[in-house]
């Protein structure tokens, strides 16, 4: 069996025991927090890591998905989990609808872009009295189950949910880089214009990346907003939220299959660690924090710490004298 394989379900193994074996609350919630971020951050990679156009507005979709799964359960009684598929399709059309103006930019100003559509949007549902407004809205309490998305007595069942979203992000992801619209992707990453001459049909393939990665979103959205019972436009559509997301996936490695796991199970925990023992008197400080590790990174290991885990890895067979054979865990 392959080495890789062995240590994946070996990983998967380890991940599914640990919160039985070590059964903190708090532990578990850093945990949930960890592959939520990853998912997301997972599902943004698509688009920033694979086609290169850097968003800082996957929080719309992020918000898009908690607000039409929550409306959906209050008014009409859907079940959060059909509620989470229509919010990823209507994250899709939003996607398609705001990348169509997006897309014509390029560089800082399709970045500029996707935080001015995102304030607009976030501003709009400030102001909209039907999605609760600035107030907010409170997920009724309901009967604790699966169908309802409720569990009011632990948080082991939200865990095991977040873990396998994570995962069927994570294979989403290795599907696309193997695939041939991995190749266009990265094709388009590294030279848009020597895509085009290749006869790539660049926008449908950024729209593609748009819109599968809004739909991952929208999906990690639902699961927060039934995590919390409580939304608001500053809580799910916060241009923080976009940031951290990018800053995940930068820190992990941007293209790198791993790459948003690894920048997430450093980031998240620095976070929460950094709230709890300093409370109200280091508000912000993990900011400082970011802002040091990405400097860093920027600096020393541009790659991210996928990429120096690659290059050890790559430095440590050639010294040995071992075969290299060029393959990397980037695509």
């Amino acid at each position: 069996m392959n080495k890789k394989l062995i240590f994946l379900i070996v990983a998967v193994l380890i991940l599914f025991f640990l919160p039985l074996i070590y059964k903190a609350s708090f532990f578990i919630h850093v945990l949930i927090l960890i592959f939520m971020f990853a998912m997301a951050s997972q599902a943004w990679d698509l688009v920033g890591g694979y086609t290169g156009q850097i968003s800082f507005g996957n929080a719309i979709f992020f918000g898009i998905g908690a607000y039409t799964s929550t409306l959906l359960y209050m008014h009409w009684s859907v079940t959060p989990w059909i509620g989470m598929l229509v919010g990823g399709v209507v994250a899709v059309i939003v996607a398609l609808i705001v990348g169509y103006p997006a897309f014509k930019l390029k560089g800082h100003y399709f970045l500029l872009a996707t935080i001015g559509i995102g304030e607009i949007i976030r501003t709009l549902f400030l102001n909209w009295p039907a999605v609760g407004g600035a107030q907010g809205i409170f997920i009724p309490f309901e009967k604790e189950s699966f169908w309802n998305f409720q569990f009011h007595s632990s948080k082991l069942p939200y865990y095991y949910i977040i873990l396998t979203l994570f995962i069927l992000t994570f294979l989403v992801s290795y599907f696309v880089e193997k695939s041939k619209l991995g190749f266009y992707f990265k094709a388009i990453r590294e030279d848009e214009d020597a895509a085009k001459a290749m006869g790539i049909h660049t926008q449908k393939f950024k729209f593609v990346a748009f819109a599968i990665s809004a739909f991952l979103t929208a999906i990690t959205g639902t699961f927060y907003a039934q995590y919390l019972m409580y939304i608001d436009p500053n809580s799910v559509m916060p241009f923080m939220l976009s940031t951290q997301i990018v800053l995940v996936a930068i820190l992990g490695g941007m293209g790198y299959l791993f790459g948003p796991l690894l920048g997430s199970l450093v980031l998240i925990p620095l976070s929460e660690l950094t709230r709890v023992l300093l409370g109200s008197s280091g508000s912000g400080f993990h900011l400082v924090i970011y802002g040091l590790l990405i400097m860093l990174i920027s600096m020393y290991k541009p790659a991210g710490l996928a990429g120096w885990i690659q290059e050890w890895n790559f430095n440590k067979k050639k010294a040995a004298g071992g075969e290299v054979d060029g393959t990397t865990i980037n695509s």
